[in-house]
C-alpha cells in the first residue's frame, strides 16, 4: 500500500473510530490503595463447585491498555479477571499481574485462556501433533507472565468439539496442573457448538467451569437453557461473555438491559465484561445492584434483538461455511469485525483475522455474495471492510 493511501486508511478507517487504538488510557496514572476492608462487596453468586463467591460482574481484560482500570475495578469490588495467553501477545497477562500484585493474593480471582499450540479455529480441534508437553509449558508461561505462584483457572478456549473437551491429554495435562498446585481450577472456554461443548465439559469430571456466549440473541434458548442447567447439577460454574451481543447498543439503556437480561438466568454465575473505561465500570456496577428492568430498558432490548443488519454479533451458527465456495472462515471473519467495531479492540481483532486465513483481497474473485447469513449480515460488505485491518502496519494496533 502507497503511503498515501494508508494515511488516507488510516484516517477513515476502522482504526479512527477508536482512540484506544493509538494512544493509551490515561488511567495509567491512576494509583489506588484502599484498604481491603473498605472494598465494597457486590451482589455475588457461588461458582459452581469451586465454592468462589463471585460478583455478579467480572472483568475480561482483552481491551485493557493501563494498570488503573483493572486496579479501579478490584477496588470497587470486583473480584474475577480474565485474561488469555493471546491477548496483546502475552502482555496481557503481565499488565493483570502488574495491576494485582500488591492486593493480598486470596482477595481476588484470576482466570485465563491457554490456547493450545495448533488448535484450528475454524473446527476447534486439535492437530495429531499436539501433545501434553507442549500444553504444559503454554499454562506455565501464563503462570510466569501473571507473576503468580499459581492461576485460579485455566481456561481451554475454541472449545465446541466433543472430541477436543475429553481429549486424553487435555485432560491429563489439567489434572496434572491442580496436582501440581499450578491451577486451582479447570473450564473450558466455547463461542460455538456450546450445548455439546457444556455436556462433554459437565460428564468429564475434570472440568469446573464454563465461560460461554450468552446473550439475548442466542439461537435456541430453551435447548442453551437447559444444558446450562444440566452443566450446574454436575457441579460447574458458568460465567457469560459476548452477553451485549457485540458491544454496541442503540443506547446506554440497551446496553443495560442486555447485561440484566443475561443476569435473569440464575444459573450464570457472572457475567465476564470487556470494560475499557471508569464510565463502563460504574455502569456494570450500577447494574448489578439493581437487576430489575425499567418499562424503558425492555424498550430498548427488543429494539436491540429486531436489529440484524446493523448488528455486530454473529451467531457463530457456521451454516455460512459451506455456502462459501472459497472456504472462508466467515465465523472467525465475523468475530474480528465485532472485535473491531464493537470492543474496539483492534489487536484481538487483528489476531483472529490472522488466524482465519484471510487475506488483505478477500471476496475479490466474487461479483457478488452466495453466502446467506443467518442474521442477515452482508457478510461480503464486512468482510471487504475488516480485511483492510491486514494493511495495517501491527505498531499502529494497541
Amino acid at each position: 500500500m502507497k503511503n498515501n493511501s494508508r494515511r488516507e486508511f488510516l484516517r477513515k478507517s476502522i482504526i479512527g473510530i477508536s482512540g484506544a487504538a493509538f494512544i493509551s488510557s490515561d488511567l495509567k496514572a491512576v494509583a489506588l490503595a484502599s484498604p481491603i476492608d473498605s472494598i465494597p462487596v457486590l451482589p455475588s453468586r457461588t461458582l459452581g463447585k469451586t465454592g468462589i463467591k463471585t460478583p455478579l460482574l467480572s472483568f475480561g481484560t482483552s481491551g485493557v491498555t493501563a494498570t488503573g482500570l483493572v486496579r479501579a475495578a478490584y477496588e470497587k469490588g470486583v473480584k474475577l479477571f480474565f485474561s488469555a495467553n493471546y491477548y496483546g501477545e502475552g502482555n496481557n497477562e503481565i499488565l493483570v499481574g502488574e495491576a494485582l500484585k500488591n492486593y493480598p493474593r486470596d482477595s481476588y480471582v484470576i482466570g485465563t485462556a491457554a490456547i493450545p499450540e495448533g488448535i484450528d479455529m475454524r473446527t476447534g480441534l486439535l492437530p495429531s501433533s499436539f501433545s501434553a508437553a507442549s500444553f504444559m509449558k503454554t499454562a506455565e508461561s501464563s503462570l510466569k507472565r501473571f507473576g503468580i505462584d499459581h492461576i485460579d483457572i485455566v481456561l481451554l478456549p475454541y472449545a465446541g468439539r466433543k472430541e477436543t473437551v475429553l481429549h486424553e491429554t487435555v485432560l491429563k495435562t489439567f489434572e496434572q496442573l491442580k496436582k501440581q498446585g499450578k491451577a486451582r481450577f479447570t473450564g473450558i472456554a466455547s463461542h460455538s457448538d456450546t450445548e455439546q461443548a457444556l455436556s462433554a465439559a459437565a460428564g468429564s469430571g475434570v472440568y469446573d467451569i464454563a465461560m460461554i456466549a450468552y446473550n439475548h440473541k442466542v439461537q435456541n434458548p430453551v435447548s442453551l437453557n437447559a444444558a446450562i442447567s444440566n452443566a450446574v447439577k454436575a457441579g460447574m460454574g458458568i460465567v457469560a461473555m459476548k452477553s451485549t451481543a457485540g458491544g454496541r447498543n442503540s443506547s446506554a439503556a440497551g446496553t443495560t438491559a442486555a447485561l440484566k437480561w443475561v443476569l435473569q438466568n440464575e444459573g450464570l454465575a457472572s457475567i465476564v465484561s470487556g470494560m475499557t473505561s471508569l464510565e463502563q465500570l460504574q455502569s456494570n456496577i450500577a447494574m448489578i445492584n439493581d437487576l430489575k428492568m425499567t418499562d424503558q430498558e425492555k424498550k430498548e432490548l427488543n429494539i436491540a434483538s429486531l436489529e440484524l443488519h446493523e448488528s455486530l454479533y454473529c451467531l457463530q451458527c457456521k451454516k455460512c461455511l459451506p455456502q462459501c465456495p472459497h472456504g472462508l472462515d466467515i465465523p472467525s471473519i465475523m468475530r474480528s469485525y465485532m472485535y473491531a467495531y464493537g470492543y474496539m479492540n483492534m489487536k484481538q481483532a487483528r489476531y483472529n483475522l490472522d488466524n482465519s486465513g484471510i487475506t488483505a483481497n478477500a471476496c475479490s474473485e466474487c461479483a457478488s455474495c452466495k453466502v446467506k447469513c443467518s442474521s442477515g449480515f452482508d457478510v461480503m460488505k464486512k468482510i471487504k471492510d475488516i480485511s483492510r485491518l491486514k494493511d495495517v502496519p501491527g505498531e499502529f494496533l494497541v
